[in-house]
């Protein structure tokens, strides 16, 4: 089902049934992305990296941005003093774009959701806007990028609010070894865009 009523790329992103659908409807998407989400105001980028300032050092790393697309957070975390920052999205058109900023150490072409190739612990902190929406993942993604995270690493999450009252928010809740320390008010994450459906951001802390 359609996050409300979206034409063009959105809207056929939204309308995925399946991961491969989600990539090719990327790949095209890839180019003008960053246009038509600058267009749109797109919030999620300046939440996550407000909220990841907030619960991680200055300097921590690495950083994984699970879900990077084109690298709109890359440069971002660059600036705020984390490194180095890696990268993982499943679409090839969006981190060729991303590669083509210079932003990340790693990219990755990977899907959330499944075993990811990276060491219990690996990263200082994992950022994720953006993805856990209609069409893309849900809750089935968070035992491996809590693996992933160091202890006492926070993981930055933005979340559709029809995900998290579907059961994303049941599922945390009974996940051992994290805490949940923040969760944001609903938001708009494209105010440009009608129809959009609100979101939240959510901060979690593997113990």
């Amino acid at each position: 089902m359609s996050d409300g009523q979206h034409d063009g790329h959105l809207g056929k992103v939204y309308d995925a049934q399946a991961p491969e659908q989600v990539a090719a409807v990327y790949d095209t998407w890839a180019a003008s992305y960053d246009a038509e989400m600058a267009a749109a105001g797109y919030r999620h980028p300046s939440i996550g990296c407000a909220l990841l300032f907030r619960h991680a050092p200055r300097g921590a790393g690495p950083v994984l941005d699970a879900g990077c697309g084109t690298g709109l957070l890359g440069d971002w975390l660059g600036i705020l003093g984390f490194a180095p920052v890696e990268g993982l999205d499943l679409s090839a058109g969006m981190l060729a774009v991303a590669r083509a900023k210079g932003s990340y150490a790693r990219l990755h072409q990977l899907a959330l959701g499944q075993p990811l190739p990276f060491a219990d612990g690996q990263f200082a902190a994992v950022i994720s806007t953006g993805v856990f929406t209609t069409g893309h993942v849900g809750a089935e993604a968070l035992p491996e990028l809590i693996r992933i995270t160091h202890s006492g690493g926070p993981l930055v999450l933005t979340v559709k609010t029809t995900l998290w009252a579907g059961g994303f928010s049941a599922v945390l809740n009974a996940t051992a070894g994290i805490t949940v320390v923040e969760t944001t008010a609903p938001y708009v994450s494209m105010p440009g865009e009608a129809g959009t459906i609100p979101s939240l951001a959510v901060v979690i802390r593997r113990g």
